[in-house]
């Protein structure tokens, strides 16, 4: 944030690999998991889980968690950055929307007229179609259904279950930004996320208390699970603005995570659960390997991953297949494969229109710097150049 200070300097010198790598793999690993959490679902019928029901576990719970402290950690550096409102809003739209958008017109228009059980005509004719296209890519009008498009399948009630945390993600950008003018405004910090912090974890509390309200919505938003989600969020917030405090060490992450176990059949989960997903995601980014760091092109490939890995997996139901563990197999296959061509097809080039929302150059001063004085920004332009990232 704003007023968190300069972004803490890079440790090349460290033995671990740039935490944007980390933050990658981590993502894509999320997504992973949770492609095998929808596996049984929707190979056998609503409401199935490989997970046995006494563990009282939700892997794909998890896996969201981790990935929404770790957007709330990352879209906070990127704002702090750039504390511009107009680029903001503009980079976070250019991340999430093409890739939905190619997502959306392929579904329309090539697996529905392939997977509908009605007549093409009635498929065209039908307002649904249109609705799905435009309410899809619209994020906060989700649609779930197309005319007779899986309808057959174990699992009828979505074309793509994946999608609907979406909008959610745009809710945290929207947070991302409020507090970020506050910040702007020379609130302090303490000022603006104590209470943030404070009224997300009364709010999930009262939800949960009063049975999750999980069908209840705004627009396209679970009001239960939209409160569940921006905790780790802003947690991951909290995390990013006071990290020249908070320490980033192993053990602690280690410490939380065994706590975890230990207590999340009690009341104290619901507590614990964000605090140790959010502080372990980031530790663990920063702590990634360094023998890692050549595999950068074939990790950035999470977000494509995710969108696809749900009508990937109906397609692959729709052919037969009714063993989860197949499914799993081929659907974390079949997605990573869509999620790499999404990157590389879609993203890096809609990211390169970024070049459009460059921040007005500081004026340079008379004399010329110093012989090896490179600036932190094309520090990180020329990492994420030799990556193959794009910033968040």
């Amino acid at each position: 944030m704003v007023a968190g200070g300069e972004p803490l300097p890079r440790r090349s010198h460290s033995g671990y690999a740039d935490r944007n790598l980390g933050f990658a793999w981590l993502r894509l690993v999320a997504a992973f998991i949770v492609i095998t959490n929808h596996s049984a679902g929707l190979a056998m019928y609503k409401g199935a889980s490989l997970v046995p029901s006494s563990w009282q576990f939700a892997p794909g719970h998890l896996a969201l968690m981790v990935v929404f402290a770790m957007s709330g950690y990352q879209i906070s550096g990127s704002w702090q950055r750039d504390p511009s409102w107009w680029r903001f809003c503009a980079r976070r739209l250019l991340r999430i929307l093409p890739p939905v958008l190619a997502l959306v017109v392929i579904t329309v228009f090539v697996i529905g007229p392939i997977y509908t059980t009605w007549s093409l005509g009635d498929y065209w004719a039908d307002k649904q179609t249109w609705r799905y296209l435009v309410g899809t890519f619209l994020v906060l009008l989700l649609q779930h259904d197309l005319p007779g498009v899986f309808a057959d399948n174990p699992y009828p009630y979505s074309v793509n279950g994946s999608i609907w945390t979406l909008p959610m993600e745009l809710v945290g950008y929207g947070i991302v930004l409020i507090v970020g003018l506050l910040l702007v405004l020379r609130v302090p910090r303490l000022v603006v996320l104590l209470p943030l912090t404070v009224g997300v974890f009364v709010l999930d509390t009262l939800i949960k208390a009063d049975g999750g309200d999980a069908g209840s919505l705004i627009i396209s938003l679970p009001t239960g699970p939209l409160v569940g989600y921006m905790v780790p969020f802003v947690l991951g917030m909290v995390l990013y603005s006071f990290r020249e405090k908070i320490p980033l060490r192993r053990f602690p992450a280690l410490v939380l995570f065994v706590a975890w176990l230990l207590l999340r059949t009690s009341s104290f989960e619901q507590f614990l659960l964000p605090i140790m997903a959010t502080y372990c995601a980031v530790v663990v980014a920063h702590h990634w390997p360094k023998q890692l760091a050549g595999s950068a092109p074939w990790v950035m490939g999470s977000y494509g991953t995710y969108l696809w890995g749900f009508p990937v997996q109906q397609m692959i139901v729709a052919a037969g297949v009714r063993d989860p563990w197949i499914l799993v197999a081929c659907g974390v296959v079949a997605a990573y494969v869509c999620g790499v061509l999404s990157w590389r097809l879609v993203e890096v080039p809609s990211a390169r229109l970024r070049k459009y929302l460059r921040k007005p150059q500081a004026r340079k001063p008379s004399s010329a710097p110093a012989a090896g004085e490179v600036s932190q920004e094309a520090a990180q332009r020329q990492a994420n150049r030799s990556s193959g990232s794009v910033p968040r």
